[in-house]
């Protein structure tokens, strides 16, 4: 065996991953022997693990300069594979730039090069600018959801970083469309292609409820406690009108998560925690959340408000039926309202008043003041919730790590005796706070 095949099953392992998929072994090999690559593989086939592994591999240890880019249309996406590098568990060092907050934070992050970058592509050009980035070893660039950062402005951006790295010899783009082609200032003589797109969707059903009163609310509603025990989002086009709609909804005591691009960095990333963990079964979202976030396989979208573009349709329904599981995509309009042309496929669906339940919260979240830095490990965590704080195997949900805290979901019943039991108990030789994360 040899120690580069151990060191991957290490790597899995750590992740809970049994083995590589299709697209995941085929990119391996890709980027193993080429030098110029574009994976396309539908949103959920896991990507970010495809081209990361063989990038890991490829890293040499005797560097101590960036090695690797990774660009990426959103925050979210570069905290995403931060995440999954620092699970991974390598040894090498890896940090994320982008937009929303300190740039001398950054600064000071990148004195100490990483020998990954992963970054937004206004942050990442802004640092090559002001030389925070020693790029004399950088030789790999990835183009993660290319097509997104090229639809959301980042043309110029990417063209000046990509043109300013004198080393490089690996390019890697990444979409989860074909729609796009490959931007020239890459200048990719001959890729190898990795195509692993169906224009099949078999089974994803597409359902118009039609609204009998004008207050498209109260439709939703009934939706809502038809479907209230299934995971999904819902889509608006205006951050005005998730206001309104989650005013509603906490009105009827309707938990959900918000996410849209008006809120601050550390709010997006708590609404995502509490809807990954179960905490929350609705997510409440503008098309942030079609592409590039990481959210657990859902049973149905809802388009509260009918996506202006065919794209977006797309890339909000890619959301469900994913892989080889099935989904819903629920439309609501008014009696009179027309259907945009490229709605196709979509069959009225008579919508029952369902009988209004209990609020049926299974999960709480709870926030420990104490992370990687602290040395403290997923394990550690676990271990005082079991020894300390009683819970069975079962009973211990979603553990999320960050550099200075962590999140834990707990039973909601026993949310408010954990934290009597365990707030203030040490960790790792360390005094953590626990406390309930407040919506």
């Amino acid at each position: 065996m040899s120690e580069s095949f151990k060191n991957q099953q290490q790597i899995l392992e750590k992740l809970g991953i049994d083995q590589l998929n299709e697209m995941q072994l085929a990119a391996q090999e890709a980027i193993g022997n080429n030098d110029e690559i574009v994976l396309l593989s539908p949103t959920g086939t896991g990507k970010t693990l495809a081209f990361l592994l063989p990038i890991v591999e490829q890293l040499n240890v005797d560097i101590d300069k960036v090695q690797a880019l990774i660009l990426v249309p959103s925050r979210e996406l570069a905290i995403q594979i931060e995440q999954v590098l620092r699970e991974m568990g390598s040894g090498y060092k890896v940090n994320a730039v982008y937009g929303g907050r300190s740039g001398s934070g950054d600064k000071i992050l990148l004195s100490t090069p990483p020998a990954i970058l992963i970054g937004t592509p206004g942050r990442v050009a802004d640092h090559l600018r002001r030389g925070h980035i020693d790029v004399s070893e950088l030789n790999t660039l990835v183009l993660d959801e290319f097509d997104k950062s090229l639809e959301t402005g980042f043309e110029n951006e990417m063209r000046e970083i990509a043109q300013s790295l004198p080393q490089l010899k690996k390019k890697i783009l990444t979409s989860a469309t074909q729609k796009v082609g490959i931007p020239p200032f890459m200048k990719m003589s001959n890729p190898k292609r990795l195509i692993f797109l169906s224009d099949e969707e078999p089974k994803l059903q597409l359902k118009i409820i039609v609204s009998t009163t004008d207050n498209r609310l109260v439709t939703l509603n009934h939706l809502i406690n038809h479907l209230r025990s299934k995971r999904g989002i819902i889509f608006c086009n205006l951050k005005d009108t998730i206001a309104d709609v989650s005013d509603y909804l906490w009105e009827r005591e309707i938990q959900h998560s918000v996410f849209y691009g008006g809120l601050e960095q550390l709010d997006r990333e708590r609404a995502l925690i509490k809807f990954r963990n179960g905490t929350h079964k609705i997510l409440l979202a503008t098309d942030l959340a079609a592409r590039g976030i990481d959210v657990p396989e859902l049973d149905y979208i809802i388009h509260y408000q009918l996506p202006y573009k065919r794209e977006e349709l797309i890339h909000r329904n890619g959301r469900t039926a994913r892989m080889h599981a099935s989904g819903t995509a629920y439309m609501i309009k008014h009696q009179q309202q027309e259907l945009p042309d490229f709605i196709e496929d979509a069959t009225v669906f008579e919508l029952t008043e369902a009988k209004k339940q209990k609020p049926d919260q299974e999960w709480e979240t709870l926030y420990i003041s104490g992370g990687r830095k602290d040395k403290i490990s997923k394990g550690d965590i676990a271990g005082l919730f079991f020894k300390q704080g009683n819970l069975e195997k079962n009973e211990l949900g979603v553990i999320e790590l960050k550099q200075d805290c962590a999140f834990v979901a707990v039973p909601y019943e026993k949310a408010f005796e954990l934290i009597n039991t365990l707030n203030n108990s040490k960790i790792k030789k360390r005094k953590v706070r626990i406390s309930l994360l407040e919506d």
